[in-house]
C-alpha cells in the first residue's frame, strides 16, 4: 500500500447497500520492542496519528522517540499544584488498561478505539508485535466493522521469528524444516510435539516446568536443547540456554520473567556462533551523553549502534550574545570587504553567523572574495551544508593549535588586508587570537554565541552518576565536563570516562577523573569506535579469564584499567 489512508473510502452494508465509514483507525503493529524495526508505513501513520492507543507505556516513549519529542515533565505551579506537560505530538490513550487501573479486556478495548475513531481524528491502534498475529487485533477489527468504522492493517514484525533472531538462532536451517509455535496454556495436547521440529513456545515462562516434563514424555530427549529470551530485541535482553531436564531449574536461577520466547530444538546450538546483537560491545551500558540538546542526537545514535543505552544530560545550551552590537558590525564589516580571512572554530559558530546573516536577509554570496577557515572537518562539513567551501582545514590535529600551524603569516604584497573575523564562544581561550596576532593578522575577536550552564539534571540522574549506576560517559569538550560536575557531581571511580582530544582529557583529570578512552582523532564518530573497542577488548579479557561477561556499573572496583585507543 502506498500513500497515506486516513480518509474514509467506501464500503458495503450488511444489506449490500454502500455505506461510508463513520471514522477510520489504523491497527499498527509495532514490533516486538526496538523501535528500529518499526515498518516505513507504521512510522508515517504515527507522524500523522491525532490520537495514538498504546497497549502498554512503553508505546509512548517510542512514538515520542519517532517524532522526537521530549519526554513529559511534572510542572509545579505557584499553588503548587503538581501537572504533566506533554509538549505537543499526539494524544496517548491507555488501551491497555482502564481508568480504575484494571486491565482491559477485549471488548473494553474495543469500544475505547471506536469511541475514538468515531472523532473524525487520525487514530493509531498501536499493538504489540503483529496486529493479526497472536493479538486482539481481529476482535477490535470486527467491533469497528459492527460500528461501521473503516480500518486498515499495518503488520508488523512479530516477536515469533523475531526474538530468536535477535538472539542468534534461526528457526529453519536445511536439517531443520518444520516450526510449530505454540501458545502455552492448560489446554495443550503435548504428546503432538515429540518429534524433532523446532518449537516456539509463547507464554511459556511459569509453566516451562510442566512443559518440559510433557515434552519429554512425549518423546523428546531430556538433552533437548532449549533457549529462553527474554526481554527480546532491546537493550536489555538476555538469553540463557539449557536443556529440556534443566531449563526449569536454570530459568528460576536466572530470574527469567515475561514476556519471554523459549526455542525447543537443535537449532539452539547454533547461538553458541550466531549470537549478534548481545555480544555487541557495549550491550545494555548505560552511557551518559552530556551534551548541548541539538549536539546530542548523533552521538546518541551512534553509540545505540554499538548496543548501548544512552541517556542525554544537556549541560550547556547555546544561547545569543546578550549585546548583539559587536556581532552585527562583524557581519557588516564582512558584507563591506574589511576581512581578508573568517575562521569558524566550532559548528555552533557556523550556525550562529549563518542565522545572522538569514536575520539580515544576506545569503553565501556575501562571502565572494573571502577566506574561509575551520578548525576540523566538522566544521567543515557545516560550513558546506551552507554552500560553501572552507580554504584552509588542518590536516593534522583539528584545534585551535591545530589550525594555527597550517595558518600563513600576513604578506603585505599577498595580502590586501590584515585582518581576521573570528566568531566565537564567550569562553573561548585566547590561544587562538595570540597566535594569529604573533603571524602578523589583526582579530576581530566577537562573542558569536554563550555557552550557558544547564539547570540541574533530576535527582535520580544525579544519583545514578555519582553512585556509579552508569557505565560510560563520553565527553566531547572541555566545557562538557566542567558543567557536568558542576551541575550533578563527579561520576563514580567505576564508570569509563571517555574523552574526544587531549585537551578534554587534560580538564577531565584536573577535576579528579581519570580518563580510559581518548579518541586519537577529535571527532564523535571516532570517539564512539574507540569506547566501543574499549567495550569489545574489555568483553575479550573477561572471557579469557574464565568470567562471566558483567558491565562496569557491575563491577564497582576503583582501579581501572586505563586505555587510550591506538
Amino acid at each position: 500500500m502506498t500513500g497515506r489512508t486516513t480518509s474514509p473510502v467506501p464500503s458495503t452494508s450488511a444489506t449490500g447497500a454502500p455505506t461510508t465509514p463513520r471514522g477510520w483507525v489504523s491497527f499498527v503493529g509495532a514490533g516486538p520492542g526496538d523501535p528500529d524495526l518499526l515498518t516505513l508505513r507504521a512510522a508515517e501513520l504515527l507522524r500523522a496519528a491525532d490520537v495514538v492507543i498504546t497497549e502498554g507505556p512503553e508505546h509512548a516513549a517510542l512514538v515520542r522517540t519517532l517524532l522526537g519529542l521530549p519526554a513529559p515533565t511534572i510542572v509545579v505551579d505557584e499553588h503548587g499544584t503538581e501537572s504533566v506537560e506533554t509538549g505537543c505530538g499526539p494524544d496517548f490513550v491507555d488501551g491497555g488498561f482502564g481508568t480504575d487501573g484494571q486491565p482491559l479486556t477485549h471488548a473494553a478495548r474495543a469500544k475505547v478505539v471506536v469511541k475514538h475513531a468515531k472523532s473524525g481524528r487520525a487514530v493509531v491502534r498501536l499493538m504489540n508485535g503483529d496486529p493479526f498475529l497472536y493479538a486482539s487485533g481481529p476482535e477490535e477489527a470486527q467491533a469497528c466493522v459492527k460500528a461501521g468504522v473503516g480500518f486498515e492493517i499495518v503488520p508488523g514484525v512479530s516477536s515469533v521469528h523475531a526474538v530468536p533472531a535477535y538472539a542468534g538462532i534461526p528457526l529453519t536451517t536445511k536439517n531443520n524444516r518444520e516450526v510449530a509455535v505454540v501458545t502455552c496454556g492448560d489446554k495443550v495436547d503435548w504428546s503432538k510435539y515429540g518429534d524433532d521440529r523446532t518449537l516456539v513456545l509463547l507464554s511459556g515462562v511459569g509453566t516451562i516446568r510442566e512443559n518440559a516434563a510433557a515434552l519429554i514424555e512425549a518423546g523428546r530427549s531430556p538433552r533437548t536443547p532449549v533457549a529462553m529470551t527474554t526481554v527480546g530485541t532491546t537493550t536489555a535482553q538476555s538469553t540463557i540456554t539449557s536443556t529440556l531436564e534443566h531449563i526449569a531449574d536454570e530459568a528460576r536461577a536466572a530470574k527469567i520473567t515475561p514476556p519471554a520466547i523459549t526455542v525447543v530444538g537443535d537449532v539452539v546450538d547454533l547461538r553458541e556462533t550466531l549470537s549478534w546483537f548481545e555480544t555487541k560491545p557495549l550491550f545494555g551500558w548505560r552511557v551518559l551523553v552530556p551534551r548541548t540538546k541539538e549536539q546530542a542526537a548523533s552521538l546518541s545514535q551512534r553509540l545505540r549502534g554499538y548496543g548501548s543505552v544512552p541517556e542525554e544530560v544537556p549541560t550547556i545550551s547555546v544561547e545569543p550574545p546578550r549585546n548583539p552590537q559587536q556581532m552585527d558590525k562583524a557581519v557588516r564589516g564582512l558584507v563591506e570587504g574589511r576581512y581578508e580571512w573568517i575562521a569558524f572554530t566550532s559548528v555552533n559558530a557556523v550556525r550562529a553567523v549563518r542565522e545572522k546573516f538569514e536575520e539580515y536577509g544576506l545569503d553565501a554570496r556575501a562571502f565572494s572574495g573571502l577566506k574561509i577557515a575551520a578548525v576540523g572537518e566538522k566544521t567543515a562539513a557545516a560550513i558546506a551544508d551552507w554552500g560553501l567551501r572552507a580554504d584552509l582545514v588542518p590536516s593534522g590535529e583539528q584545534s585551535a593549535a591545530g589550525l594555527l600551524e597550517v595558518w600563513p603569516e600576513f604578506d603585505r604584497l599577498l595580502d590586501p588586508i590584515n585582518r581576521v573575523f573570528l566568531p566565537r564562544a564567550d569562553i573561548a581561550t585566547e590561544n587562538l587570537v595570540a597566535g594569529l596576532i604573533d603571524l602578523g593578522w589583526e582579530c576581530d575577536d566577537v562573542t558569536a554565541y554563550r555557552t550557558v550552564r544547564a539547570t540541574p539534571p533530576p535527582a535520580a540522574t544525579r544519583d545514578a552518576i555519582k553512585s556509579g549506576k552508569f557505565d560510560a560517559v563520553v565527553f566531547t569538550s572541555s566545557s562538557t565536563v566542567r558543567n557536568l560536575v558542576g551541575i550533578a557531581g563527579k561520576p563514580h571511580t567505576s564508570t569509563v570516562i571517555a574523552v574526544i582530544g587531549p585537551a578534554t582529557a587534560k580538564t577531565a583529570e584536573e577535576h579528579g577523573l581519570r580518563v580510559d578512552v581518548m579518541a586519537p582523532s577529535p571527532s564523535v564518530e571516532v570517539l564512539v569506535e574507540a569506547l566501543a573497542d574499549f567495550g569489545a577488548s574489555r568483553r575479550s579479557a573477561l572471557l579469557e579469564a574464565g568470567q562471566s561477561v558483567t558491565r562496569p556499573s557491575e563491577r564497582k572496583s576503583s582501579a581501572r584499567r586505563k586505555v587510550r585507543a591506538e
